[in-house]
């Protein structure tokens, strides 16, 4: 069975799981997940209808297809041609100890990250790096966002995005880099409409941008924003700055509350 046991460690490490990880899911021993990706055992029956629902593909595709040709845009369709299902099958990368990378898409790759978001040898290319205080039980993306329609997020900066598996899971109000057929990658406040009108409706936080809406089918990729790193910090408002003369009486409001204090402890 050379095709399960390629489909069974590509769709292992495209989910990010480890053989242990796996193993655990499944029921079974890490070896075993070792020997069924060797190819030097054929898995049984219950255990591959396991491993095709926690990988969600069909024990069809599991054993007979190259799943790893599935594009990420397949997704499922309801009664009314409604997306309903998950953005999958998605690329990912790990480290020597198996753990996700956060791949980065600067500005210059975007375009070409709309043809190779779910092809694993363009993904390996991109750069990489780590951050240590994301939790682990999700998956990252960073990207350099351009243009200034949601400042006071400025140009250049990279926003690190969780995927989204289902745009049911979209909340109303919260920023997310979107990956589209016709506009590309873009970053924007959303609200979720799918239910009502099948439609998700994007804002800028740069009130000079017209919001707009698109379809779900657009979609191809989604990221909850969770993170930015910038080289530029954000300019303060300056209607709410404070002058010298201001700051200046609370010091000595704050000096005059100390020399009451000492007082009252000196008695």
């Amino acid at each position: 069975m050379i095709r399960v046991s390629e489909n069974i460690k590509y769709l292992r490490k495209r989910n990010g799981y480890t053989q242990e990880q796996l193993a655990e899911l499944v029921g079974i021993k890490r070896s075993l997940i070792g020997a069924y990706e060797e190819g030097r055992a054929d898995p049984r029956l219950n255990n591959l209808v396991k491993m095709a629902e926690i990988f969600e593909v069909s024990l069809d595709a599991l054993i007979n297809k190259d799943v790893s040709e599935v594009q990420s845009q397949d997704v499922a369709i309801d009664g009314n041609g409604s997306m309903t299902s998950k953005l999958r099958i998605l690329s990912i990368t790990v480290d020597k100890n198996e753990r996700e990378n956060i791949e980065f898409v600067p500005q210059k790759a975007s375009a070409g990250y709309l043809n190779g978001f779910a092809d694993p040898e363009y993904i390996e290319e991109l750069p990489k790096f780590n951050l240590p205080n994301l939790p682990r039980n999700a998956t990252y993306r960073a990207f350099e966002i351009q243009g200034d329609s949601m400042l006071p997020i400025l140009p250049g900066t990279i926003i690190i995005g969780k995927y989204v598996e289902s745009l049911i899971d979209v909340a109303n109000g919260r920023t997310y880099v979107l990956v589209t057929k016709k506009e590309g990658v873009v970053y924007k406040r959303v609200f979720n409409y799918i239910a009502e009108r099948d439609k998700l409706f994007l804002v800028s936080d740069n009130k000079i941008y017209q919001p707009y809406d698109i379809s779900p089918s657009e979609v191809m990729e989604i990221w909850e924003a969770k993170a930015y790193i910038s080289l530029q910090f954000p300019e303060p408002d300056k209607s709410k700055e404070m002058t010298f003369s201001q700051l200046t009486d609370i010091v000595f409001d704050l000096r005059a509350e100390v020399v009451k204090i000492k007082d009252t402890m000196d008695r």
